[in-house]
């Protein structure tokens, strides 16, 4: 019995041996070789895996700085500072970059807005494309206010209030999941240092515009005819301001008859 015991203690440790020794062979043999600046690169980013550098994730965006195909300070969460360490680590200067944040083209909250029918389906905006003129609002372009921005947002940077999605601009780190997933495409990242934004997308012409919203741009191009850096032009009925010739002055904002333009 004792012989019995003892033999299948042998063959069960000289079974784990055997195994043993094929897995570190196989280590050995499969190892991955790990790129010591790419492991740097990954620490340094802020493992949000938010996505807004354009790649699946913070170890995705650091495979591409370590091999060059990504530029060292193309995290928008990071930012700056963090750009400058993946710089250091890389070996190269990090390029200067502008600080951008969200902004909702849009005043038309529940107080601003007309509504032509009362809605109790789903409350998700990119489901409302299914329902009559694309929302309870009278303006078909403005925001819908259910928050669908909200849900994506990984910084809760944004919320809606009072009918209208309003970005915290000290929360917001550019990421662009808002500005996707907006069906009406009211969100965009602009310069954070921009003050002077028209706060309203409707492509109707003014008469329109004034039946569903009291804020929303009517194309009077008032502000286009007295903007001094000519900064302002009209894309159809609606302004568009070019923030790299806008030199805040604020005369766009006295001259507009319906205080579509806004300063943030």
């Amino acid at each position: 019995m004792v012989t019995g015991i003892l033999t299948a203690t042998i063959l069960v440790g000289a079974t784990g041996l055997i195994i043993g020794l094929l897995l570190g062979i196989a280590s050995i043999k499969f190892k991955v070789e790990v790129d010591e600046k790419e492991e740097a690169v990954l620490a340094a980013l802020p493992g949000n895996n938010c996505g807004g550098c354009g790649y699946p994730g913070c170890s995705g965006l650091a495979h591409a700085i370590a091999s060059g195909e990504a530029k060292v300070n193309q995290c928008p969460v990071g930012g700056e500072s963090v750009g400058n360490k993946i710089a250091e680590i890389m070996g190269v200067e990090a390029e200067s970059g502008v600080r951008k944040v969200a902004f909702v083209h849009c005043q038309g909250d529940c107080d601003r807005t007309k509504v032509d029918y009362e809605y109790s389906g789903v409350k998700d905006c990119r489901m409302l494309s299914f329902v009559p003129n694309g929302g309870p609002k009278t303006c078909n372009h403005g925001c819908l206010g259910f928050g669908s921005c909200v849900e994506v947002c990984p910084f809760d940077a944004i919320h809606v209030v009072n009918g209208l999605a309003q970005v915290d601009r000290e929360k917001c780190k550019a990421c662009g999941k808002c500005v996707d997933v907006c069906p009406k495409n009211l969100i965009t990242l602009e310069p954070y240092d921009a003050q002077y934004f028209v706060a309203c997308k409707s492509a109707d012409k003014g008469p329109v515009v004034m039946k569903g919203c009291d804020v929303g741009c009517v194309g009077c191009s008032l502000c286009m005819k007295n903007c001094p850096s000519e900064a302002i032009t009209m894309d159809g009925p609606l302004a568009v301001i070019d923030q790299e010739k806008c030199t805040k002055c604020g005369t766009c904002i006295e001259k507009c008859p319906k205080k579509a333009i806004v300063m943030v």
